[in-house]
């Protein structure tokens, strides 16, 4: 049996798993900290099951208060590493996190292109507006939630500009007749809007992929109308199916709205698998993890989520007032985040220790335990019912949880036709099934560029 729609996978790596106390299993890889050989391991394990894509979160602060309780979760620096991680892989797509509230668009736009002829045309960017560390720019305070997307839509259209500056023909390499390349084919931008004046061109050519991949993780209205508008796939925490199906369903329309095949803007909601031989054995696993936490710091964690409600006094098994939550609207950082948790404490009135196991466990993510079968079964159903393209797994705890569901739940995802065998293309566009870009074009029998 095949299926025409096929799930999409990724996996979102960083430090020893999502779970905050999953460092403290036998087998976690924390000693390793902060993880370059790790990461290398878990892409390869990711590759191995056929994967779309290895991503890496990122964050530009440090919370020093929670040292004592969890490594930081991806310290490094993306793209570096994304690099390094190219060398041993051969087929995964590298996705890294830029923040356009930090950056620059002419120096991203070089990285991320430069990343794309490093891999092969695996590169893509994950555009984030970021929620805190304007104190490690100068830049205090953080701009308002408004600002900042209208900035992140700005700074996208500029980087693409740049990377379509090279015409796929440019460069001829013409030896015989001193002909490198034809200027004509190379176009400044001359941007001059609101926020950036950037004249260009890139200095680097066209990459393997035409461009590099554009994915946005944002799910507030605002992040939505940038995803829908530029991006190739949108990352995004849906816990439950009727919400996973009005966002699906609204960002597939807005993305009609602005012209575009909603085909080609692939919806990755995060999932945490807890996968084990059965249904019990997933959640006695669960319950091992859930039992190294430790519960002031998940008081804390929680807190800062909820826009820094002081959670300090509360029962653990009672419902959080109401009156400590502020309207989301008020909610400067992590906006459509603080929305899942308040619906979880104000409507359905879910008790303060089962808040902050859902947030220690899954940070807002679809957080799935059971058998191989089970899991399969939900991640078909969520599929089935338009409420997703694929998933972006996030290990609850490395590398173990993602062996596990390499091993067991991708083949059987396989076997009822639903993810792929063996990887069909090379790049991350094609990956993602995605209309293909002209690449830059050097004629036969001359020097590559960068040879």
């Amino acid at each position: 049996m095949s299926t025409s729609r096929q799930l999409h996978f990724g996996v979102s790596a960083g430090g020893s798993g999502l779970h905050r106390a999953a460092w403290r299993r036998p087998d976690s890889d924390v000693h390793a900290f902060p993880g370059v050989e790790p990461l290398k391991r878990l892409a390869q394990i990711a590759e191995a099951g056929k994967f779309d894509t290895f991503f890496l979160a990122d964050g530009v602060a440090l919370d020093v208060g929670t040292l004592p309780y969890a490594p930081p979760f991806g310290s490094l620096e993306p793209l570096v590493l994304l690099s390094a991680i190219s060398q041993v892989t051969e087929r995964i797509g590298l996705i890294g996190t830029a923040s356009t509230t930090f950056s620059q668009p002419y120096t991203l736009a070089r990285q991320l292109s430069t990343l794309d002829h490093v891999s092969g045309g695996r590169a893509g960017w994950n555009i984030v507006t970021s929620s805190a560390g304007a104190e490690n720019y100068g830049d205090e305070p953080l701009p308002d939630h408004l600002s900042r997307y209208r900035r992140a839509a700005e700074f996208a259209e500029v980087v693409t500009g740049l990377w379509n500056g090279w015409d796929p023909d440019a460069v001829s390499a013409d030896r015989e007749n001193g002909l490198f390349a034809d200027p004509a084919k190379v176009h400044p931008l001359d941007h001059r809007g609101e926020f950036y004046q950037v004249k260009g061109p890139l200095n680097v050519p066209r990459s393997p992929q035409g461009r590099p991949v554009l994915v946005q993780a944002g799910s507030s209205s605002d992040g939505q109308a940038v995803g829908a508008k530029v991006a190739d796939a949108i990352f995004t925490a849906q816990s439950e199916s009727a919400p996973a199906r009005e966002f699906y369903a609204a960002i597939k329309g807005q993305a009609r709205a602005y012209g575009r095949n909603p085909d080609h803007l692939l919806i990755l909601p995060g999932l945490v698998p807890v996968v084990g031989d059965t249904e019990t054995s997933a959640w006695e696993l669960q319950e091992e993890l859930d039992a190294l936490i430790d519960i002031e710091h998940g008081r804390r964690v929680l807190g800062a989520q909820l826009g820094g409600a002081d959670l300090s006094e509360l029962d653990l098994d009672r419902p959080i007032p109401e009156e400590l939550l502020p309207h989301p609207d008020l909610i400067e950082g992590r906006r459509s985040r603080y929305a899942i948790y308040r619906e979880l404490a104000v409507e359905r009135k879910w008790p303060l220790r089962r808040l902050i196991s859902r947030e220690l466990s899954g940070n807002g993510h679809w957080h799935v335990v059971g058998s191989p079968e089970q899991v399969a079964d939900a991640l078909i159903g969520r599929f089935d019912e338009r409420g997703a393209d694929g998933f972006n797994v996030i290990p609850p705890f490395s590398p173990l949880s993602l062996e596990l569901f390499v091993e067991h739940v991708i083949p059987i995802l396989q076997r009822r036709g639903y993810f792929r065998t063996e990887y069909e293309g090379t790049t991350l566009r094609e990956h993602f099934d995605l209309p293909a870009i002209p690449a830059l074009s050097v004629p036969s029998g001359s020097v590559p560029v960068g040879a």
